[in-house]
């Protein structure tokens, strides 16, 4: 029989075993990688050793030609130690607005976002058609109209805009709906029942209705007071004339 002891000395030989393995192949592993990186190193020597000399050349050649003036190194030298503060603060500045940009990113990115809806929208609701149409308007009117015509509607703006002030009265659009319905209404009837156009007498029998007498006096009164407001003109002409 085996001895205990010998059992025990075999197995903490092969534990070590073990361990001395593990250790070969732990250096071996490293080894290997120390390998691969000095060839990647010499690879990328050899790579940019050809741009690193004609990169020198180049500065090289640039300091020759340039007429640099040491004093005036030294002199931008001490300024930039000088202004220490200065450069430090505009860095922090800088970098403060970094994360500025960095907070804003998300709001920004959401506003842009309800812009495109938005615009989607207007594209939706014809807004842009709008101005589209209204720009070509515009367009006519500057081609279809000089300087001097421009120059004398803002000389009767004014006028221009009491007489659209008196249109947008109640009682004046009142009068014009009720003529524009009448309008219509006479429009659908003729073209329903397609009649002969009424007889004098037929007219003549219309006036003993009030509606068409009180109408007929009105635009007979409303011809009179247009009439009138010409009269002082002619008035005027005649006394010149006569003065003449």
């Amino acid at each position: 029989m085996t001895a205990p002891a010998t059992v025990d000395r075999t197995a903490e030989l092969e534990r070590k075993l073990d361990v001395l393995t593990d250790h070969v192949r732990f250096l071996t592993e490293e080894a290997e990688a120390q390998r691969r990186r000095r060839e990647a190193f010499e690879e990328l020597q050899v790579d940019v050793m050809p741009l690193a000399t004609r990169a020198l050349e180049r500065t090289s050649s640039s300091l020759d030609d340039a007429d640099i003036d040491p004093e005036q190194v030294l002199q931008l030298g001490v300024r930039i130690a000088q202004n220490a503060d200065t450069l430090e603060r505009s860095v922090a500045q800088l970098a403060s607005l970094a994360e500025l940009a960095s907070d804003l990113q998300p709001i920004l990115g959401q506003l842009v976002e309800t812009m495109v809806a938005r615009a989607a929208e207007f594209e939706q609701r014809g807004y842009f058609e709008f101005v589209e149409a209204t720009a070509g308007v515009v367009d006519r009117v500057v081609t279809s109209y000089s300087k001097d015509d421009v120059e004398a509607l803002g000389d009767n703006v004014v006028q221009i805009l009491d007489i659209v002030k008196d249109l947008t009265q109640p009682e004046v659009l009142a009068v014009a709906q009720r003529l524009l319905d009448a309008v219509h209404r006479q429009a659908e009837l003729e073209a329903a029942t397609q009649t002969d156009p009424p007889s004098l007498f037929a007219l003549a029998g219309r006036l003993r209705d009030p509606e068409i007498r009180r109408g007929m006096g009105r635009a007979l009164d409303t011809l009179q007071a247009v009439a009138a407001t010409q009269e002082p003109d002619h008035e005027t002409i005649d006394d010149t004339q006569g003065g003449a």
